[in-house]
């Protein structure tokens, strides 16, 4: 069985995906970008600040679907420059911690949507 999950505290999808959807007890969520959701505007002037909103949409989504941070078990990162990596990593370090940190992969792509700098998707599962 599939069920969408979607939030008006997280940004409304750009194209032809939802938010997240969960497959059995697993919630794939789609990849986040630094759009606040109550204005719809993209925030992209400091890479701290655009990573907090990226897991802060995250995180929303968790929410609406009735899970937490501790419930993600995979991320995947996507960035534009691998030398970000580290003002990168030490945000999400904020949202997760080292003991029950998901699996993840950081990858460097060439562009992303909006050309931003930084787009995080996750899996989650329900126990």
């Amino acid at each position: 069985m599939k069920k969408i999950i979607e939030t008006k505290n997280a940004p409304a999808p750009i194209g032809p995906y939802n938010q997240a959807v969960f497959a059995g007890n697993t919630l794939y969520i789609s990849g986040q970008i630094a759009i606040d959701p109550a204005s719809g505007e993209l925030k992209t002037e400091n890479l701290e600040e655009e990573t907090t909103l990226v897991l802060e949409n995250l995180k929303a989504i968790l929410e609406e679907a009735g899970l937490n941070l501790h419930h993600v078990v995979k991320t995947s990162i996507f960035i534009s420059d691998m030398n970000n990596f580290g003002k990168i990593n030490e945000v999400y370090s904020r949202y997760f911690d080292s003991e029950d940190a998901p699996a993840r992969e950081t990858v460097e792509v060439a562009n992303l949507p909006k050309f931003v700098n930084v787009e995080i998707s996750a899996i989650a599962i329900q126990f």
